[in-house]
This record gives C-alpha cells, sequence and structure tokens, in this order.
C-alpha cells in the first residue's frame, strides 16, 4: 500500500503523523510511505531521517494526497486538504466531529473512509489512540494552569504549591479519567491541594485507592461542583464521551462568582468544550476572559511539546496502521475496535453518536 504523510497546516500544530521508526516498519513490510517534504522538521525529524528509514520525500500536500491509498495525518483536514480526498482513500486522524459539522459535510463529500483515532475503543471502553494525548494534556495542564496564575499572565498571583505558612492554591479537577488521573498527578507533586470529581463511585473509589488519601475524591453533581469551583484557582475540565459534545458544566453565572483571576484549562476544547462561552484558541493567543475567569481553551494542548507527542502518537497508532496497510478496507472486518473508529464512509456519518451529536442522518455501516 502506499502511505501518505502531509505536514500539518493547522496553525500552531507541530506534531507530524508518524517517526522514521514508523516509516522502518512500514516500509519493512513492503509499503511505500511517501513524506511531504520538511513535514517533521518541527518534531525534530528531518527529510534525512525519513529517507533513511526509507521513506520518499515529495514537495506538496498535493502530490502527496495524490499518490496514496492512506492518509496519515495528526489533525482533521482543513479545507484545501478536504477538496483533495478521493473516494478510495483511507484518512487516519484525530477528528472530533462532534463540534464541526461544517467538517463532518466536507468529508462526507469527499465520500473518502474517514477514521478518526479518538473513536477507536476497546472491548472495556478504552480508546487506546486518545490515551497517550490525553496523558500529555493532562500533565500539561497543571503546568500551563500554574503559568497563566501568575499575575503577570492576568492570573491571580498564587503559587500552586504554597509555601510553608502560606496554604497552597485549590485545584479542582471535572473527570477522573485518563486526563484527569494525569492532572491529579501533576498538581499533587506540586504541592496542590486537589479535588477531583466523578460521577462514577468506581473510579472514585480507585482514585482514592490509587492515590491514598492525597487528593479529595467528590461525587459530582452541578451543586457540588458549582460549590467547589467558586472555591477553585485552577479548574481543569477532563470530562470525555466518546464521540459526543463536551457537557457544559461551568456556566458564565458561575463564572462570574469565581475568584477574579482564575484559570480554567478546558481540555474538553477539541468536543465543544465544557465552559460556557468557550470557543477554541491557539497557543499564541490561548486565554478567553469570561467574567472573572481566564479560559485556556487551545484545542492541541500536545501539539506544544511536538518531541514527546509525535513519538507518543507513533507508538499507538502504528499497529492499526499497519493493520490498515496490510489489509486495507478489510482490516474492519477482523477487527472491531477499528471498525468502532470509522466516522465517515461513502458519504455517510456511520458512527451513531457522532451522528447524533452533528444532528445528521445515520447511516449503518456493514461489517
Amino acid at each position: 500500500m502506499k502511505i501518505g504523510v502531509p505536514k500539518e497546516i493547522l496553525d500552531q500544530e507541530c506534531r507530524v503523523a508518524l517517526t522514521p521508526a514508523g516509516v522502518y516498519a512500514l516500509v519493512n513490510q513492503n509499503h511505500d510511505v511517501y513524506i511531504e517534504h520538511n513535514a517533521g522538521l518541527e518534531s525534530s525529524i528531518s527529510n534525512d531521517d525519513y529517507l533513511s528509514a526509507g521513506a520518499k520525500i515529495l514537495k506538496t500536500p498535493e502530490d502527496i494526497f495524490d499518490v496514496s491509498d492512506l492518509i496519515l495525518k495528526v489533525k482533521q483536514p482543513l479545507e484545501n486538504e478536504c477538496k483533495l480526498l478521493k473516494p478510495s482513500q483511507i484518512l487516519f486522524t484525530f477528528l472530533h466531529l462532534a463540534a464541526d459539522k461544517a467538517l463532518a459535510i466536507s468529508l462526507c463529500k469527499s465520500r473518502s473512509t474517514c477514521i478518526a483515532y479518538e473513536t477507536i475503543e476497546l472491548s472495556d471502553g478504552a480508546l487506546p489512540l486518545l490515551i497517550p494525548m490525553s496523558e500529555i494534556a493532562g500533565r500539561m495542564s497543571v503546568q500551563i494552569g500554574a503559568h497563566h496564575l501568575e499575575k503577570y499572565y492576568g492570573g491571580k498571583g498564587v503559587l500552586l504549591g504554597g509555601v510553608p505558612g502560606v496554604e497552597p492554591a485549590s485545584v479542582v479537577i471535572i473527570g477522573g479519567g485518563t486526563v484527569g488521573i494525569n492532572a491529579a498527578k501533576m498538581a499533587i507533586g506540586l504541592g496542590a491541594k486537589v479535588y477531583i470529581l466523578d460521577n462514577n463511585l468506581k473510579r472514585l473509589r480507585e482514585l482514592d485507592d490509587y492515590f491514598h488519601g492525597r487528593l479529595q475524591t467528590v461525587y459530582s453533581t452541578q451543586h457540588k461542583l458549582t460549590e467547589l469551583v467558586l472555591k477553585a484557582d485552577l479548574v481543569i475540565t477532563a470530562v470525555l464521551v466518546t464521540g459526543a459534545k463536551a457537557p457544559k458544566l461551568i456556566t458564565k453565572e458561575i463564572m462570574s462568582k469565581m475568584k477574579l483571576g482564575s484559570v480554567i484549562v478546558d481540555v474538553a476544547i477539541d468536543q465543544g468544550g465544557c465552559i460556557e462561552g468557550s470557543r477554541p484558541t491557539k497557543h499564541s493567543e490561548p486565554i478567553i476572559k469570561i467574567a472573572n475567569a481566564n479560559v485556556y481553551a487551545v484545542p492541541n494542548i500536545p501539539g506544544a511539546v511536538p518531541i514527546t507527542s509525535t513519538s507518543a502518537l507513533t507508538n499507538a497508532t502504528l499497529p492499526y496502521v499497519l493493520k490498515l496497510a496490510n489489509n486495507g478496507y478489510s482490516a474492519i472486518y477482523d477487527d472491531p475496535t477499528l471498525a468502532k473508529g470509522i466516522n465517515i464512509h461513502a458519504g455517510g456519518v456511520v458512527h451513531k453518536v457522532v451522528a447524533s451529536a452533528l444532528d445528521m442522518e445515520f447511516s449503518e455501516l456493514k461489517v
């Protein structure tokens, strides 16, 4: 199979979809890999690195899309990339369509098969391709929050861990999944007072055991969530419903009563966000001021650490890339996990949750 990796063109996205190690694994199984010129530079991967692994370098994205059967990306395609897709092609990338109906419509028009990293789902509900990016986003959310709590950046002017004689900051994490647990690790490590909310009692018990009482687990109700958010210095939203829009949990009214200069890191923004009035921002201008809160709403948080993120992403995606390369579309017949990743096929939305979130017609995928 011919596999193409274009350079990411989303503003301030520095990751690339495949490392030289991934190229080598594919070439070793007799596949052709095409990398767009300088696609890996922001991840400290040169054209020569790719050539040494067996890839071929092409000059333009048009060249990549024209020659490839399987397109590997990191983020969703932009409009000019959607126009390059063909019905015979498979696109494998993060899509997050629940928050972007226009993109879903464009992909349907292409009639290509679009597989989303974030809806690849194991039988136990785990999301193996989202986990590494969620680990990074969770850990970064705390260092981002600590940074924006500094007075110079418009924050309250508090240190997360405090110092002897001065109490630490209060960090409230909404959601006890992969993002939440990694955020908690960082916040506890910095000495903050940490609360984590979830509506799954089993998960709360697991978190309590895991952290040995170093954080406060709280059953999530709107009343309790509001109470803790109003007392918080830093809030991290880490709620995910696979394929669906994120629930709006923090209203403008709540934010008007928060401490002036408090910070919210809305990790869920790529699925629409948990904050009323929030919108996607970018690394160079990451903050939206809403009432008393400074809301950080960058949808590609891991893109700020591309060397780490690119390697972690390839480690997770490569087994599925190899299945698609070796078997093409028929790979879904042997792997129900991969089949759950298909969002768009033959002009229709074939993921029920995504279709519902977009209020679009659902087309049954024949597996």
